[in-house]
Order: C-alpha cells, then sequence, then structure tokens
C-alpha cells in the first residue's frame, strides 16, 4: 500500500505548485465594468451642459456703443477751443490815402486784434482771428482796396449832403444798403465792418454799434486811434458781446439740458381785497413776445405760459420813507422777496422735466405798502422797480395808479392792467431777457477809447448779439455733449452687468451725428445751424444718459450673481464632481488589479 500511494502525493504537490499564487487584495479575475462610472460621469456632463443655459438666463442684455468715436468726440472738443471763422472789413472814408496804404492798416488792425485776444478777450465760441482785415480808403473818387471780398459802394457816403443830418436809426440803415452784402456771408463765417468817416466838423469822436453787424465812427479821429477803437469793436464787441467784468457767463445761460425753454409769466395780487388786477396776455405773446422768440428760436425751443394769482404777499418787509413818499425795499431784501411758500409758479408741466423754467413775475403790491419801490445801494430809486435772479427769473414791482393817485377801486371788481404800462413792462422783461443771457440791458459800451452807444433792434437782440449768442450756445452745448457721452462710455464699460437698450444705442448714434454735423458747420461758419446741431447732440446725449433703464436694479457685477446662484448648485455639482473622480480612481484601481492577474496567469 505504501509504493502504491507516494506517487499520488507526488504528483498532487507538483500540480499545485504548478498554479499561479492568487492575491485578492491585489488581483482580480474579470476586468472592471464602466457602468458606474458611465452614470456618473452622465450626471456631471447634464451639469456643464446646463451651465451655458443658467448663464444665458442671467446674460444682460447690451447695445453696442461706439466707445472709439464717443473717445474720439471727447478727445477732439476738449482738446481744441471751438472758434468760429469770422471776416472782419474796414472802410476808412476820407483819411488821406497817400500817406499810408490799404495793406498798412489791415496788418495794423490784425495786429491790435490778436492783442486784444491774448488779453483774455476770447472765450469758448469766439471767432479765429487767424483771417486777415479787409480794409477800403474810401477819399470820394475813388477807393483802394487791401482785399477782393469788400463790397463797398465807393464814394457815396461822402458825396451824400444829407448824410449829417441822419439820425443813428436811419444811418443804420443806409450804411447796410451801403454795404451792399447785408453782413451775411454764405461760406466762411459772418462778415463784420466798422466805418470811420473823419471830419472836421465834429470835433467829438461818436462809436455807434448798430443792430445788423457793423458799427460806425464819426468825428476828429486820428489814424492811431481809429485803429485802435476799430480792433476793439471787432473783439470787445462783435466777438465777445460787450460784456463786462461780473456778467452771467456763459456755463449759466437759462436753456435747459433737453434744448427748451418755458417762459412763466406771472401776474401776481398780493391782496385781492384791495383790488384784482387781469392782463389782455395774449395780445402781449401775439405782439412783443413772438418776435423775440422768432429771434432766439435757433438757441432754443420756446413756450410760453402765463397765469394769474391771488393771496400772493412778499417775504420781505418794506418801510415808509416820508422824502420819497413811498414804502421802500432795498437790494438787501432782494434774497427774501420771493415767497416760495405763497408763490405757486411751478404749475407748468416741465416743472419736472429737464427743460428751464424762467419765471417772470409782475408783483402788484397791496394798499397798505402801494406804492412800492425798490432803492439802489447808490440811494436812488430803480427806473425799472425790478430785478433778476440768476437762472430762476425776474420780478417786476407795478405800483396800480390807484395807489398813486390816492383813489379807491371797488375791491371786488376785476380790472386790467393798462396796455400802455403793459408794454412798459414788457419792454423791462426783455433787458431782463438780456441780462439771464448774459447780454447788456443798456444800450452803451464803455471801453478805454471812450463810450459806444449800443442800437436796439424790435426784437429785443440785434444780428451781432444773435450772431455771438449762437456760438457761445454752439460752443457750451459742444463741450456739455462731449462730457455727457465721456461720462457715459465711462460708466458703461466699468459696469458690465448695466443694461444697455437699443434706445440707448440710438440716442448715442444720433448725438454723435448731430456733433459731427455742429462741427463742421462751426468749420464753414454757418452759425444758426451749428447752434441748432450742437443743442440736438447735447440733448440726445443728456436723454441716454439719464434713460430709465439705466437706472435698473440689473446693476449687479458677476461676482453677485455668484454669490446668489451658488448656494443652490455649487454644493449638489460639487458632489457629483467627487462622485465621478472616486469613480474614476475605483476604475483605475481595479483595472490594475485586473492586469496584475493577467501577468501572473500568462
Amino acid at each position: 500500500m505504501a509504493e502504491i500511494s507516494d506517487p499520488l502525493l507526488t504528483s498532487t504537490s507538483d500540480s499545485q505548485n504548478s498554479e499561479p499564487e492568487f492575491d485578492q487584495d491585489t488581483m482580480r479575475k474579470t476586468k472592471p465594468g464602466l457602468k458606474r462610472f458611465a452614470l456618473t460621469l452622465t450626471v456631471l456632463l447634464s451639469f456643464l451642459l446646463g451651465l451655458p443655459l443658467l448663464l444665458k438666463s442671467v446674460e444682460i442684455y447690451r447695445s453696442p456703443l461706439p466707445f472709439r468715436e464717443i473717445d474720439e468726440l471727447s478727445a477732439a472738443i476738449e482738446s481744441d477751443t471751438v472758434l468760429f471763422p469770422c471776416r472782419f472789413r474796414a472802410v476808412f472814408v476820407d483819411f488821406g490815402g497817400s500817406v499810408f496804404t490799404a495793406n498798412e492798416l489791415s496788418l495794423s488792425i490784425e495786429s491790435d486784434v490778436r492783442k486784444l485776444a491774448t488779453r483774455g478777450y476770447t472765450s469758448c465760441g469766439a471767432c479765429s482771428y487767424n483771417t486777415s482785415v479787409s480794409v477800403t480808403l474810401d477819399s470820394g473818387s475813388d477807393c483802394v482796396h487791401s482785399g477782393s471780398d469788400l463790397n463797398w459802394k465807393c464814394g457815396k457816403l461822402k458825396n451824400d449832403e444829407s448824410f449829417g443830418k441822419y439820425d443813428d436809426e436811419l444811418l443804420d440803415d443806409y450804411l447796410r444798403s451801403l454795404l451792399d452784402d447785408n453782413g451775411g456771408s454764405s461760406n466762411g463765417g459772418k462778415v463784420y465792418s466798422v466805418i470811420v468817416v473823419r471830419t472836421e466838423e465834429e470835433e467829438e469822436v461818436r462809436a455807434v454799434v448798430g443792430k445788423y453787424r457793423h458799427a460806425w465812427i464819426i468825428g476828429k479821429v486820428s489814424k492811431e486811434e481809429a485803429l485802435k477803437k476799430v480792433a476793439e469793436i471787432f473783439v470787445k464787441v462783435f466777438v465777445n458781446g460787450g460784456k463786462d467784468e461780473g456778467s452771467i457767463s456763459g456755463e449759466f445761460m437759462p436753456v435747459g439740458a433737453d434744448g427748451r425753454i418755458v417762459l412763466s409769466f406771472n401776474l401776481l395780487n398780493a391782496d385781492p381785497r384791495d383790488w384784482h388786477y387781469d392782463w389782455d396776455f395774449q395780445a402781449v405773446d401775439d405782439n412783443l413776445l413772438a418776435p423775440i422768440i422768432e429771434a432766439l428760436k435757433p438757441l432754443a425751443e420756446f413756450r410760453v405760459e402765463s397765469q394769474v394769482l391771488y393771496h400772493t404777499p412778499k417775504s420781505s418787509f418794506s418801510y415808509w420813507d416820508d422824502k420819497m413818499g413811498s414804502h421802500i425795499f432795498s437790494t438787501n431784501d432782494l434774497p427774501f422777496f420771493v415767497n416760495s411758500n405763497e408763490w405757486h409758479l411751478d404749475t407748468s408741466a416741465a416743472a419736472g422735466g429737464r427743460s428751464k423754467i424762467l419765471h417772470f413775475v409782475v408783483y402788484v403790491p397791496s394798499s397798505t405798502e402801494c406804492p412800492l419801490l425798490l432803492k439802489l445801494p447808490n440811494g436812488e430809486i430803480s427806473a425799472t422797480n425790478g430785478f433778476i435772479s440768476p437762472m430762476w427769473g425776474s420780478v417786476i414791482v407795478w405800483n396800480p395808479s390807484a395807489c398813486l393817485k390816492d383813489a379807491e377801486l371797488e375791491p371786488h371788481v376785476r380790472h386790467k392792467i393798462p396796455p400802455e404800462d403793459l408794454r412798459k413792462i414788457f419792454e423791462v422783461f426783455t433787458g431782463q431777457l438780456r441780462q439771464l443771457f448774459g447780454l447788456k440791458s443798456r444800450g452803451f459800451f464803455g471801453d478805454a477809447l471812450g463810450t459806444s452807444r449800443l442800437l436796439t433792434s424790435d426784437r429785443g437782440f440785434t444780428e451781432w448779439e444773435l450772431d455771438m449768442l449762437s456760438r457761445q450756445h454752439t460752443c457750451f452745448n459742444l463741450l456739455q455733449c462731449g462730457t455727457t457721452l465721456g461720462s457715459l462710455s465711462r460708466l458703461v464699460q466699468s459696469l458690465p452687468r448695466m443694461i444697455i437698450k437699443d434706445e440707448i444705442g440710438k440716442q448715442v448714434k444720433y448725438s454723435l451725428e448731430a456733433a459731427r454735423l455742429a462741427l463742421s458747420n462751426v468749420s464753414n461758419g454757418v452759425y444758426d445751424a451749428s447752434a441748432v446741431s450742437s443743442r440736438q447732440a447735447r440733448s440726445f446725449a443728456e436723454d441716454a444718459f439719464y434713460h430709465p433703464s439705466m437706472m435698473s436694479v440689473s446693476y449687479y457685477s458677476f461676482e453677485h450673481c455668484f454669490a446668489v446662484y451658488s448656494p443652490f448648485f455649487l454644493p449638489v455639482s460639487l458632489h457629483v464632481l467627487l462622485a465621478a473622480l472616486r469613480e474614476w480612481k475605483r476604475y483605475k484601481q481595479e483595472s490594475k488589479k485586473y492586469h496584475a492577474w493577467r501577468a501572473i496567469s500568462k
């Protein structure tokens, strides 16, 4: 038995030695499956595919804005002062042309003009002084010109025997006919003229600025004095508007950001128990206001309103002056005169918008303080009995004839302001409106060489004053347009989540187009068209900047968006991502075990 069993044991041990040793911790006999990893990866991919949809759902619509064009316009306006082309011409009558030539006079005037320009008499919207001055020497029988663009009827003025009999108004129209082209120019800017007439009959030198675009100097004037006076009229009057130091500057012109002005006329009865006063405002609007508004149309769009209010006492106090025989209020009382609690003036629909409202108030005092007069700081009584408040309007105190004559009126009968008094009141209003626009209310301009008389126009504003206002408003509007568009550009670029609607993009586009058109009109010297275009450019820029959608609550940053949505999606997404990583790691480990078994089993 022993001999039979020994070979069996030996074969069994040999077969066991031939089989590979299997370790369950480091080996496996079956290939690992991808089902768990695929399911986990599918869930992760669904989250990744949903991420663009999430971003699309919180996307902010932004209309493309021309940032480069905005920057170019702002840089062009801010770097270069807006200067208009202007043409100057001077006519010297009976000056003896053999002593000096027209070219010499032209060079002398140009030198004096540039000297005045360097002394600070140039501002935004002024004229460019790079052009030459055309000079004509009129000896009566012949004329010598320094340029070829001067239209002057030679010898007509010297040979006119009735020349000395003209008053200033007639002479103004007569000189306009001699200049032949009415001071206008289709290209290259307006033409401003000064006629110097040397006569031995008048010792006193008299200078007058007409209501068109020319002035004249008459008298026994020397060559040097005439040249300096001509240069000063060109620079200080025609270009600068004859403004004094301390006058209202161009930055405070009473024009709204939307290019509109509301003229609100108010008749205030302080105490209707004494008297009721009304006015025929429609007649005033048709006859007096319509020409003024037509003249100022290039500067702004005007709308006129009127109302009559009762029980509107003033806030300040007055005192009785026996010497004057009237109640007196001084200039120190002016800040307290307007009673904002009782004077309900802002009744216009434009009061809540961006239109500018100018209030013109006619104050009818009560019988207890009538007549009421304004005393000036020099102790004199104001001739207009009124005052202005820049950017607000003006007030005129009108004393009824009843209190001046100690007459009694029936308290409950409505009376009307007499037409003559109403005309005087609105003449004062016209002067106050001129002051609000930064012009002189009186007709004189004083300088180192004497006083010049400034003729007035029936429209309230002369042609050369309208030219100056157009230039000034054009420059101011372009600066405001460039500043507003530049601020809008920087704001939009700094807030990527800001909503920019197509309407804003269109307004910016229209503003840029209007600004380019205004600059083109400036270079061509078309004053009225440049004022209209610049006003539109500023209005569109302001509309874009203050668009209601710009105040949306969607001004949050991307970090804020992430902080809002991450509590909803981040925890689940993190667990899915970790599960996918674990499954990938497990698959790699199991695959390594399977390959280890395959390597041993071979």
